[in-house]
């Protein structure tokens, strides 16, 4: 990234908090890019806000490129924006910089275009780099695998085998953290039951106990359920532990 914007914490890319300069990096399915090229036309940009400059076809070594500027007025600020899309074998780059007016000198289009020109794609991410984009410390795995990582929020761990066919119901756990929680014991039972009625796929659902306790330390509460999977019709056992802190609380989901 240009001289000035750290790996952010909020997001997948890249940030200048202080200047409002984001570069936001998203890595979609490969059939996505066709649906990427009509929704950054003149006429789709337009709906939401966005006044088309210009649209450029580029190479790249995994696979066929764009890039659309445009610019845009948000909340009395003006922004221009650069989006780049590399169509690859396996998957769609996504690279979205924002540049308000003010942070122009600082960031000149020359710097972007230069970021732009070093995207690559990997094969494969190390575990640890991935890790490394969560606001938590994920210590010993316990011979599951990472499955996934939604950078600044949640980690999925999973048994399954890489070349796993289908979705199956292979034992996985997802840890989340999100802001707030009540402060009140008192309103802990029902917060909890109210998360636990968001997990998706699960039908035929009976709860076998809900009940306080404490995690690392810190309060907490442990739902365990029977259900079946509503993909394959399997029983399933599902235990969901919230631990709750300061103005945030982690969500666990077995």
């Amino acid at each position: 990234p240009p001289a000035g914007l750290a790996p952010s914490r909020n997001f997948l890319g890249f940030e200048d908090p202080r200047n409002e300069v984001a570069i936001v990096i998203a890595a979609l399915p490969p059939a996505t890019y066709e649906d990427v090229q009509q929704s950054t036309s003149a006429a789709e940009l337009k709906k939401h806000g966005l006044t088309f400059e210009k649209r450029e076809t580029h190479t790249h070594a995994d696979g066929k490129a764009f890039l659309v500027i445009a610019s845009q007025d948000a909340d009395k600020t003006k922004l221009r924006k650069w989006i780049f899309a590399v169509g690859a074998a396996d998957l769609t780059a996504l690279v979205t910089v924002q540049v308000p007016d003010a942070a122009r000198e600082a960031y000149p289009e020359a710097a972007i275009r230069a970021t732009l020109a070093s995207v690559a794609i990997r094969p494969t991410v190390p575990d640890e780099e991935q890790l490394s984009l969560l606001p938590f410390r994920v210590g010993a795995l316990a011979q599951f695998r990472l499955g996934g990582v939604i950078a600044g929020r949640a980690v999925m761990l999973t048994d399954a085998a890489d070349n796993a066919p289908g979705p199956g119901v292979e034992p996985h756990i997802v840890v989340a953290i999100a802001p707030g929680g009540p402060e009140q014991a008192a309103r802990r039972d029902d917060f909890a039951r109210d998360l636990f009625a968001t997990i998706p796929n699960l039908k035929d659902l009976r709860v076998n106990s809900s009940e306080p306790l404490r995690i690392g330390g810190q309060p907490g509460h442990q739902i365990v359920a029977t259900a079946k999977d509503t993909r394959t019709g399997h029983d399933v056992t599902v235990v969901q532990w919230v631990r709750f802190g300061s103005g945030a609380y982690i969500h666990l989901i077995g």
